[in-house]
């Protein structure tokens, strides 16, 4: 039987997918308790649309077969340069780098957000 993730660590399994995966910058931000959105925001970058597709595939298999999750949906295309993977309460963003800088979520989410986690 499948142990139940709470949104803390459905977000850290998916920031280790990410991280074995090669993605890089990945950071972890926690959206408690202020926002409604999320509790948390994975953001991570690839280093092309090649990348981001392999990244956004991993973490839907690994998230299917290890907990039996599946995404609510998911945005963007890698060749858009954005691929958002919404799992309810942990919000997957997968970036180019340039892509990463025009929205620079992490600036936007400043006030609210607490950094959690951040891979180089």
């Amino acid at each position: 039987m499948e142990a139940f993730l709470d949104s803390l660590d459905t977000a850290r399994h998916i920031v280790d997918v990410l991280e074995d995966n090669k993605g890089q910058n990945i950071v972890l931000l926690d959206l408690r308790p202020d926002t409604v959105i999320a509790d948390f925001f994975v953001l991570c970058t690839g280093t092309s649309d090649r990348q981001l597709r392999a990244l956004t595939d991993y973490v839907r298999e690994q998230m299917r077969e290890d907990h039996k999750l599946k995404p609510y949906s998911v945005e963007g295309r890698p060749e858009s340069g954005w691929v958002l993977m919404d799992y309810g309460e942990v919000v997957v963003h997968l970036f180019t780098e340039e892509k990463r800088k025009f929205y620079n979520l992490e600036e936007m989410w400043e006030e609210v957000a607490h950094v959690l986690l951040s891979i180089q």
